[in-house]
């Protein structure tokens, strides 16, 4: 029979990560240590969860809710529908049980649905990219032409530019169409918007944009992971707005914002629920993880 720990052990903080040694969950656990807490880094993997009797949840004979104050969700990771279903129940049970989770479940479903997300941000009145979001190869071929048969298409659960494609040739959009038709994937369908050689990157926390960049790259996909370049950039007051507007619509207390700059005004792209800040941290002199650190041990005291 386990024995769990059930005494208060003090600030101790979870960091809900895939790898405890990755960049940004290293940058956490440091900016959390030097201010007297305790990270505890875990994977979905390591959670077990219990009704009808206790502990709820348990790391190994660690009781969760008796020993942490708050978790940090970082990127959840690939799985299969039903994990990724019961890891977002975890998550919910949790934030019911009274923890205090960055970001909510909520949040977290709204931002990687990008149909989802970008429904509420219109419905906010925010300006976003034209797109078609259907199941059938003959809507998506109509949407093609709609759109000035230059589009690109995305999946529409996905991050960091993979699997995101740019198609202006009518026959090469049938190939693809029909193949992810076949395949039952929703076809996610947007404009091509010409923005030069960059795209904004703005991180908020807590209402505010904590830092941003422009991240310019060669191609049309800007994202650092496939090799964007970051630069230094001061937003003015208007894309700051959007940023945070686009945050509060999706729930988010901490969010990568996505900004195109088009003829047609600012866009917002994309919100990002479990931003890194890698290529972030090396153009501003904020330390994005003691930020971070400091505003969920504000709120674990609470």
């Amino acid at each position: 029979m386990k024995i769990y720990i059930m005494e208060d052990p003090g600030m101790k903080i979870g960091i809900l990560t895939r790898n405890e040694n990755a960049w940004c969950s290293t940058q956490l656990k440091d900016s959390l240590i030097r201010r007297g807490a305790t990270p505890l880094c875990f994977r979905f993997q390591d959670l077990v969860a219990r009704v009808g009797f206790k502990p709820e949840f348990s790391i190994d004979k660690t009781d969760v809710l008796a020993a942490l104050k708050a978790i940090i969700v970082r990127p959840i990771g690939r799985g299969s529908l039903e994990e990724i279903i019961f890891r977002m129940d975890l998550l919910h049970r949790l934030q019911r049980l009274g923890m205090y989770i960055l970001n909510s479940p909520s949040a977290i479903e709204r931002s990687v649905d990008k149909y989802y997300a970008l429904s509420l941000l219109e419905e906010r009145g925010l300006p976003v990219p034209r797109t078609v979001v259907a199941e059938s190869a003959d809507a998506a071929l109509s949407a093609f032409m709609d759109l000035g048969g230059d589009v690109v298409v995305k999946p529409i659960f996905g991050s960091r530019g993979i699997g995101s494609t740019r198609i202006s040739d009518f026959n090469i959009a049938e190939r693809i169409f029909r193949a992810l038709d076949f395949n039952h994937q929703v076809l996610y369908i947007q404009e091509f918007i010409p923005h030069g050689d960059f795209d904004l990157r703005l991180l908020v926390l807590g209402k505010r944009v904590l830092a941003s960049m422009k991240r310019v790259a060669a191609s049309w996909k800007t994202n650092i992971s496939l090799g964007a370049r970051p630069v230094s950039y001061s937003p003015p007051r208007e894309i700051e707005d959007l940023a945070v507007n686009a945050a509060e619509a999706l729930g988010c207390e901490l969010a990568g914002v996505d900004i195109l700059q088009t003829k047609r005004g600012p866009l917002v792209i994309e919100v990002n629920s479990q931003p890194g800040w890698k290529g972030l941290q090396t153009v501003t002199e904020i330390n994005i993880a003691d930020s971070i650190a400091e505003y969920i041990l504000a709120k674990a005291e609470n």
